[in-house]
């Protein structure tokens, strides 16, 4: 009983943290309907979205108590110092893009700001660092707690975290206009473009 309500509960807090992901994302949006406080609000939203994403990694490392009694091996095959090499593996270069991303973006990393200009360090090279490196952490995770299982449901993050950035975006042209544009067309959305002379 307990395996399916752990279950239960990171379905909804999946959901609910791209929910109020989403809704952080589109601050010149709102601002259109209630002002600059919009601003204010999308960081709320930011908020609530990072504490579902909490309760989430509660229930990856609670699944490894508490398993689904489905017919999938609970653990990989392989030996667990295999899970532990390909998390780390996984883990290093995706927390570096993640981080770089977070240091890059500085406090609008959490709390959309008006007055904040397009960004530069990694973002000079790719539009969306913390998203690429954040969405392969779950991989990670799962690995590390040794679960077919967790390691299939991560999938589920690829196109939540692509619904994050194309919804982003669409609000960053309401923001910033041709600037935007310009540098959307010139810089890869998760990989380097390029340079076509």
């Amino acid at each position: 009983m307990i395996e399916w309500i752990n279950f239960l509960i990171l379905t909804i807090s999946t959901v609910s943290m791209a929910f109020f992901y989403i809704k952080s994302v589109r601050p010149a949006k709102l601002e259109e309907k209630i002002g600059e406080i919009a601003y204010k609000k999308c960081g709320r939203y930011r908020i609530i979205a990072s504490f579902f994403e909490l309760i989430t990694i509660v229930n990856f490392i609670l699944y490894l108590f508490f398993p689904l009694p489905i017919p999938l091996p609970q653990f990989f095959i392989w030996d667990y110092w295999i899970s532990v090499i390909l998390s780390i593996a996984i883990l290093i270069p995706c927390l570096y893009i993640m981080l770089k991303g977070v240091k890059d973006a500085g406090r609008e990393a959490l709390f959309p700001d008006k007055k904040h200009g397009l960004y530069g360090g990694i973002y000079e090279k790719i539009r969306h660092p913390q998203a690429l490196g954040e969405v392969f952490i779950w991989w990670a995770v799962a690995l590390l707690l040794n679960s077919p299982f967790l390691f299939l449901y991560s999938i589920v993050w690829f196109p939540i975290f692509y619904w994050f950035c194309n919804t982003e975006e669409k609000d960053l042209i309401i923001r910033y206009g041709k600037p935007y544009i310009d540098y959307k067309n010139q810089t890869g959305m998760f990989f380097p473009k390029k340079n076509v002379k």
